[in-house]
C-alpha cells in the first residue's frame, strides 16, 4: 500500500517539486532500522531471569517487525556498570522490502495515532543527510503486542534511512508518504 503509493504518487510529487530530470533521482526508503538496548535490565537480571526477559522482548518486537531481532552483545567488561563481557545488552532488526513498507505503514497509521500526547513529528528528529529517527516510549502502542499480558514495557528506537541529497528532500518524502510531520 505505501509502496503503491510511493511509486504511484509521491515520486512524480517529488519530480515537479525538486525538478529531477529521472525518477531515479527521487530520494528513496532504504531501510529502516529498529533498536531495542536493555543493558540495565540485563545487569540487575542473572541466570533463567535474564533468559525469560531477553526472550521476552525478542518475541515482542518480532511480533511488531514481522522478522526476528538479532542480539546485540557487550564488546567489553565495564566494572562501574557491572556489565560482562559478552552479556545480551540489545536487539536490532534490520527491515527492507516490502516487510520496511508494512511497518511504516503501520506506525504511521496505527502505532503513532494511539501513543499519548501525540501532535504529531517534528522536524528536528531528521540528520543533516535526511535520516529520520524517533524513540518510542512504550511498546505497547502496536495492536500485536497484548497489554494485559505484558509483565515488561521496554521502548525502541526506529530509524528510517533515506538516500537523498538534503534535509528537505527527506522531510518532504516522508510528508508525501503520509507520516504526520508538523510543519
Amino acid at each position: 500500500m505505501m509502496k503503491e503509493k510511493y511509486n504511484k504518487e509521491v515520486v512524480p510529487a517529488l519530480m515537479e517539486k525538486f525538478q529531477y530530470k529521472n525518477k531515479n533521482q527521487a530520494p528513496k526508503i532504504e531501510k529502516v532500522v529498529v533498536n531495542v538496548g536493555f543493558g540495565r535490565e540485563a545487569i540487575s537480571r542473572g541466570g533463567d531471569d535474564l533468559k525469560k526477559f531477553i526472550s521476552g522482548i525478542v518475541e515482542d518486537l518480532s511480533l511488531i517487525t514481522g522478522q526476528k531481532p538479532s542480539l546485540r552483545n557487550s564488546k567489553k567488561s565495564i566494572a562501574g556498570f557491572k556489565l560482562r563481557k559478552g552479556i545480551p545488552i540489545g536487539a536490532k532488526v534490520t527491515l527492507r522490502g516490502q516487510r520496511m513498507y508494512d511497518f511504516l505503514d503501520r506506525l504511521v497509521n496505527v502505532a503513532l495515532p494511539r501513543s499519548r500526547d501525540f501532535r504529531g513529528l517534528d522536524t528536528k528528529h531528521f540528520d543533516k543527510d535526511g535520516n529520520f529517527s524517533i524513540g518510542i516510549k512504550e511498546h505497547i502502542i502496536f495492536p500485536e503486542v497484548s497489554a494485559e499480558k505484558m509483565k515488561n514495557i521496554f521502548g525502541f528506537e526506529v530509524t528510517v534511512r533515506i538516500k537523498t541529497n538534503s534535509k528537505e528532500e527527506g522531510i518532504e518524502l516522508l510528508r508525501l508518504l503520509g507520516f504526520p510531520i508538523k510543519k
